[in-house]
């Protein structure tokens, strides 16, 4: 063999066994293009958005400890509580003063002290009362003092508290109790005994102030679907304002357009003959009304999103960081999600964003709907804000976040994956243009969006909060509402408030109105209030002295008092309202931020109701107040058993004080008017039923800041459009490759109940 032949078999050899040894060591390997970057991360001191963090368990079991060792009285566990016991109701952060927080975060100054703000019931003394306390420093507390007089310039009545847990176990075994004073009735009205009915709640509970009597609708209990769709007719009036439970009665009962004194004098009107009894059969799994069950084994799956190179944004503690955004975010038990020190190119936008308050308002011929005024942060927003369902809740690969809190009871719940975050492909271009004039290009944008969602259940009512980010530094807030809706047994003139969606069941008509407090800092704290909108005017044609011509032109106007910055509702405002700062862009136009709100609202209760003032932020789509640390809310936890002497009424707020140069505050009401059809059975759909508002930048910017980004497409007819150099999109075929190994499907929602 000659010297030449062994070169090349030994040069073989060697091309052979390197092809082994990359073949190894890439096996199993992602392709170089799939593998995950780290995301872009913000320019800010590790660890500052902490001092808006949710509190921690151990934080709370903290405050606990220390309120058991320094109160001196006895506490109850609030899960065990009897109205006539001391306990504590929650525990929650206080956040600092924004004084405090802005010389932390923006001038070198001290963290602010970690404190809490626990809420107890004081019911076993002489004067019961509930009393708020700051706890602190976290997370070792060394002191407590009440602020309750200071929030709320007094104490705050005992019967103001929202309704407990325990409470309504004694309501429902005491209307067992007397249910069975009827049993002829049940077995010919329900087909039941009683046991296998269920109660719902009206609220508020009364007519006047010190008032705790609350009317409770029956259904028909069906295991595995909503028992909202199957009312009974029968509704019962309890009062339960007494310390002393063995004082609680019943007051009233209603049936089918009829009240009767008691359930034996129901009873006895129908062994009579003298009461005509709707004969419902007992419903069955089946056929329900109003089941989830599906109809249809299941088809084959629909698209998935999912991020080739992992997530472009990064969660680390409470902030959350994407493509010049940063956030910090949280949730408070009773209102919900709030977010703080929101930035864009590092500078602050937003100090807060944060759900205030949702109200559904119902009509009907029965007395618990008729009455019905839900302010649902008394029953907790934050709180019932439950496990969310990866891929149809939010996208299977989302980051799911834990949310702890402390409420009716001293151990802190965790529930689980019930905030999640994304990259959501809107599948709409934020901006694009084909030139077909002059040069022929395409350039345009994708609109990918960061959304921060949670998901509340309220009784019947589910509501998806959303909170997206856009590259053209527009903040979004939308909320949508789904779940059951909540009904009335269907008799007279039912009709005249809602539509019948059942044999026997009376969609009732209904408001949904949510508030929203938006902190803006446009370019800096201090802020003014300019509108801007359309006239037309007449003037003569210049090149054509006999013409006229209509000529639209720009009428701004700076709002100088709060009372000129307050919007009715469902009235005309000015379509382009902005937070202008006293600095110019480059082009010499103040720095601004615009609000543009989205609502189909209903009408606000007449402000002649006794109860009005307690939800006179809805008499506002839009109110600019300036900012004070001693009206952090428009409402109160407070206000819903005590419409009548509110706690906090917003429309104290409004007192004329100047808005030119001021930190200041948008209140912005949306909603829509629902009146349920066939089609919300089951659900209503989220479809046209999302309302929500923008706060889009208004000569902030130079020119759209979008144009910065790296998602950015543009190719010429000079260009090859299929390389993947020249245009990004043509890269596309290469991504699908990359598509992800999914996680197992998990669900623990149902654990911590």
């Amino acid at each position: 063999m000659s010297l030449k032949t062994m070169l090349i078999l030994l040069g073989l050899a060697l091309a052979t066994i390197f092809a082994l040894v990359c073949v190894l060591l890439t096996r199993g390997r992602t392709p170089r293009s799939c593998q995950h970057l780290p995301p872009e991360q913000e320019d800010m001191e590790d660890g500052q958005s902490l001092v808006f963090s949710d509190l921690t368990p151990e934080e709370m079991s903290q405050v606990v400890r220390y309120l058991q060792g320094n109160l001196g009285v006895p506490l109850v566990d609030a899960s065990r509580a009897k109205p006539s016991d001391n306990c504590i109701a929650s525990v929650d952060l206080q956040v600092p003063a924004k004084a405090e927080v802005l010389r932390f975060l923006d001038a070198g100054g001290a963290r602010p002290a970690r404190e809490a703000l626990a809420v107890l019931y004081f019911g076993n003394q002489a004067d019961p009362n509930i009393t708020e306390y700051v706890v602190g420093p976290l997370p070792v507390p060394a002191y407590h003092r009440d602020v309750t007089v200071q929030k709320y310039g007094g104490k705050v009545p005992y019967h103001r508290r929202p309704v407990t847990g325990k409470e309504y176990m004694v309501i429902n075994a005491l209307i067992q109790r007397e249910l069975r004073k009827a049993p002829r009735f049940l077995a010919a009205c329900c087909e039941s005994d009683g046991t296998d009915l269920v109660i719902l709640t009206t609220a508020p509970r009364g007519f006047k102030s010190g008032d705790r009597v609350t009317w409770f609708v029956l259904f028909h209990n069906v295991a595995g679907t909503g028992y909202y769709l199957s009312p009974v007719g029968l509704e019962m009036l309890v009062d339960h304002g007494d310390l002393q439970v063995s004082r609680w009665q019943l007051h009233k009962v209603f049936y089918n357009g009829w009240y009767f004194a008691s359930t034996g004098d129901l009873e006895q009107e129908f062994v009579t003959g003298a009461l005509e009894v709707i004969r419902l059969k007992q419903p069955r799994a089946d056929a329900v009304l109003g089941s989830m069950r599906p109809r249809h084994p299941p088809g084959s799956p629909g698209p998935l999103q999912f991020e080739p190179q992992g997530p472009r944004y990064s969660v680390r503690d409470n902030r959350i960081t994407f493509q010049g955004w940063s956030i910090a975010f949280g949730m408070n038990p009773n209102t919900g999600p709030r977010l703080f020190d929101i930035r864009y190119r590092g500078e602050r936008i937003v100090y807060e964003l944060s759900l205030q308050e949702a109200l559904a308002l119902y009509g009907s011929n029965c007395p618990g709907g008729m009455s019905t005024r839900y302010l649902d942060g008394s029953f907790g927003i934050g709180r019932f804000a439950y496990e969310l369902v990866q891929g149809l809740d939010c996208p299977y690969t989302a980051t799911y976040v834990d949310r702890h809190y402390l409420a009716e009871t001293d151990t802190p719940k965790t529930n689980q994956n019930s905030l999640c975050i994304f990259e959501h492909d809107s599948a709409l271009p934020l901006r694009r243009h084909f030139s077909d004039s002059q040069s022929l290009y395409y350039g345009g944008l994708q609109k990918n969006t960061l959304v921060i969602r949670t998901i509340s259940t309220l009784i019947n009512y589910d509501y998806i909060w959303d909170f997206m980010f856009h590259s053209s530094g527009a903040v979004e807030v939308r909320v949508h509402a789904t779940g059951y809706i909540s009904s009335s047994f269907f008799h007279g003139q039912g009709t005249d408030y809602g539509n019948r969606v059942g044999p026997h069941t009376l969609g009732t008509m209904h408001l949904h109105h949510i508030h929203y407090k938006v902190d803006l800092d446009v370019d800096g704290q201090l802020n003014s209030l300019e509108t801007q909108d359309m006239e037309y005017e007449f003037v003569k044609d210049p090149w054509s002295s006999q013409n006229t011509i209509e000529r639209p032109y720009l009428r701004r106007e700076r709002l100088e008092k709060e009372d000129e910055a307050a919007f009715p509702l469902n009235a005309p405002m000015p379509r382009y309202l902005s937070f202008v700062s006293p600095n110019p862009n480059k082009w010499q136009h103040p720095r601004s931020y615009r609000t543009q709100i989205i609502s189909f609202a209903g009408k606000h209760l007449p402000t002649s109701s006794s109860m009005e003032r307690s939800i006179s932020w809805g008499r506002y789509q839009l109110a600019v107040t300036r900012r004070k640390e001693e009206e952090p809310t428009s409402t109160s936890i407070y206000n819903q058993n005590d419409p009548w002497t509110p706690t906090v009424a917003f429309a104290d707020f409004i007192n004329n004080e100047t808005i030119t140069n001021e930190d200041l505050v948008a209140w912005i009401t949306v909603g829509f008017l629902h009146v349920p059809h066939a089609e919300d059975v089951p659900n209503m759909v989220t479809v046209g039923n999302g309302v929500g508002f923008f706060l889009r930048p208004y000569n902030y910017f130079n020119e759209d800041p979008s144009v910065d980004s790296s998602d950015s497409v543009y190719f010429s007819s000079e260009q090859d459009a299929g390389a993947c150099g020249a245009n990004p999109l043509a890269c596309l075929s290469s991504a699908a490759a990359c598509a992800p190994h999914l996680p197992p499907f998990h669900f623990g929602g149902f654990l911590n109940l």
